[in-house]
């Protein structure tokens, strides 16, 4: 035991911003991410126990038929970044804690509801289809900060988004991609977490469990 003290010691006092072996930072030189917003409390961290959630949200079984459970590519438009866990993390730093963003969970509410990124919002992928059977769309744009115009939407003043739904395998967030930027968003405003829910959980990131 004395030999272990010992060494810790010697690693922080030589590396002090070194991880030990039993620690899980998000990056090498930020830990985990404290913040509040929309007057709620989140913490991001690593090294969390997700495998209860994984066998019960994501149990082991063979794929999915394809169509329509298929791969999606990486780069969904031209314009529209694809993100990694760091970048999502970034994401709610320069955008959601400023007000300027939204972390957009398109799944449908059971999924939701089963556990999600932390600050994330829930806004299913068919809201954003603008269609004469989609009563949400119109009101959706405008939360997003849309105009509506006499020559369709202004999306100027639009949001930043950073969108996911389960995995490489959910199409749910693409066709919430594609909806967007056929409407007129800017698709530089756009983000893509393609790993999604499946990535986030395997790499042992917080989930969230919503009121």
């Amino acid at each position: 035991m004395r030999l272990v003290v010992l060494f810790q010691f010697v690693v922080m006092a030589i590396w002090p911003n070194a991880v030990l072996a039993d620690e899980v930072w998000i990056t090498e030189d930020l830990p985990e991410l404290s913040f509040e917003v929309r007057g709620k409390s989140y913490l991001i961290k690593r090294g969390n126990d997700n495998s209860e959630y994984i066998a019960k949200v994501f149990p082991p079984k063979a794929p999915r038929a394809c169509p329509p459970h298929c791969l999606q590519p990486m780069i969904q438009y031209d314009g529209v970044t694809p993100v990694g866990e760091v970048g999502l993390v970034t994401f709610i730093e320069d955008y959601v804690l400023t007000g300027d963003g939204y972390l957009v969970d398109t799944r449908v509410g059971k999924w939701f509801k089963a556990g999600t990124i932390p600050g994330a919002i829930n806004l299913p992928f068919n809201m954003f289809a603008d269609t004469p059977t989609n009563p949400f769309y119109e009101p959706l744009m405008a939360q997003l900060g849309g105009k509506k115009t006499d020559n369709g939407w202004d999306f100027a003043d639009a949001k930043y988004l950073l969108l996911f739904c389960n995995g490489a395998d959910c199409g749910q967030s693409p066709r919430a991609i594609r909806n967007l930027v056929d409407g007129g968003y800017d698709p530089e405003k756009l983000m893509y977490y393609r790993g999604g829910m499946k990535d986030w959980v395997r790499y042992g990131f917080s989930i969230q469990m919503p009121e």
